[in-house]
């Protein structure tokens, strides 16, 4: 008998040299002798494949593979999966089975990681679901009119990025507005789904299996009528820290790196891509301030730092440098508390964790 848990160790061991190689003939080749080892597409797809792209972008933040490696590893792998699973029959096609009925599976508006997205699919496709997959950075207004045309019985929304939660809460709202249940998933909505719940939408599962359990079990359809709160009516959006922060982000990330030139003498060293990487940098970390005081939720953003310190780390970068620009960008916002003590928290959390002084902005 087949030991399925070492079966599926050694596949993935192989798949992942064969992603590293960039070899996509041989990533189709291990795993269809992981179906001829007894192991089932579904646990290739989701426990082979998915562990694999999981550690691409472990390997990544590591610093362990460049950018390139990481979007040709993703490559390998999805052309991995075409070859491992051919086309679905048509729709309307002889050999195509009663399906259990029709989701539209897609990446939220600004979302571009559609891998995960892709892993559904292609899950609940084996278990008889006919699946509209519609990829990524897909507009609301698109998914509604889809959504209309084809009169799916759920919505299937998938993020990484929790600076997308946004863009979900309005496509959740939208959809939930035609009469179309939704369920959310990927990390941008919390590892225990708190930011989907805050975002209302109608479930949340952590991963495809769960997914499909979920549609297994029944998703009612949500009353167009009822009283569900607005996109742009949360009680803590009052103070209107979140729309200023938006609003003011690119002044925000220009005055914040001419603060850092004054007050931080290695900036002064910095070639134009360290510049450029630090610009980006500071992007993401306005963007995610901004969406910490949508969901108002501290942690969110101070988790984002955290990593976010790991990863200069990785690349050489000292994360000590870090806690002084966030208390210059603190600085620019001193007028709105809830931004301020994010900023000055995050700065703290930072420093404890790479010893240096929260304060200083010398």
């Amino acid at each position: 008998m087949t030991d399925s848990g070492n079966a599926t160790s050694e596949v993935r061991d192989r798949l992942w040299e064969a992603v590293l190689d960039g070899d996509a003939h041989q990533a189709a080749a291990v795993l269809h002798r992981g179906l001829d080892a007894g192991l089932d597409k579904e646990t290739l797809l989701l426990d082979t494949v998915g562990g694999v792209q999981e550690k691409v972008g472990l390997e990544w933040a590591a610093n362990r593979i460049t950018v390139a490696q990481e979007h040709a590893a993703t490559a390998v792998n999805e052309r991995a999966v075409t070859a491992l699973l051919p086309p679905a029959p048509a729709a309307d096609g002889p050999e195509r089975g009663r399906s259990r009925g029709r989701v539209t599976v897609a990446c939220v508006d600004g979302e571009w990681h559609a891998f995960p997205a892709r892993l559904v699919t292609e899950v609940l496709q084996l278990r008889g679901w006919q699946v509209d997959y519609l990829g990524p950075q897909l507009p609301g207004s698109h998914l509604i009119a889809h959504l209309h045309h084809t009169r799916a019985d759920a919505a299937l929304l998938s993020s990484s990025l929790p600076a997308r939660l946004p863009a979900a809460h309005a496509m959740i709202a939208a959809c939930q507005a035609v009469g179309v249940p939704v369920m959310a998933g990927g990390r941008a909505f919390g590892l225990d789904g708190r930011y989907a719940r805050a975002c209302g939408a109608d479930r949340w599962a952590p991963d495809a299996r769960a997914a499909a359990a979920a549609l297994e079990a029944g998703m009612a359809a949500p009353d167009p009528t009822a009283a569900r709160q607005a996109v742009d009516d949360l009680p803590h959006l009052a103070d209107q820290e979140y729309t200023m922060v938006v609003k003011s982000r690119p002044q925000l990330i220009e005055r914040t790196l001419a603060d850092l030139d004054k007050h931080l003498p290695a900036m002064e060293l910095y070639t134009d891509v360290q510049r450029e990487r630090t610009a980006e940098d500071y992007a993401f970390i306005v963007d995610f301030l901004a969406t910490a005081l949508y969901v108002d939720d501290a942690g969110l953003f101070t988790d984002f730092l955290l990593w976010t310190a790991e990863v200069l780390q990785a690349r050489s970068v000292s994360a000590r440098c870090l806690p002084s620009g966030l208390n210059l960008l603190a600085r620019q916002l001193h007028d709105f508390p809830r931004a301020t003590a994010m900023l000055r928290g995050g700065a703290a959390a930072v420093a404890a964790r790479f010893d240096s002084d929260p304060g200083d902005t010398t």
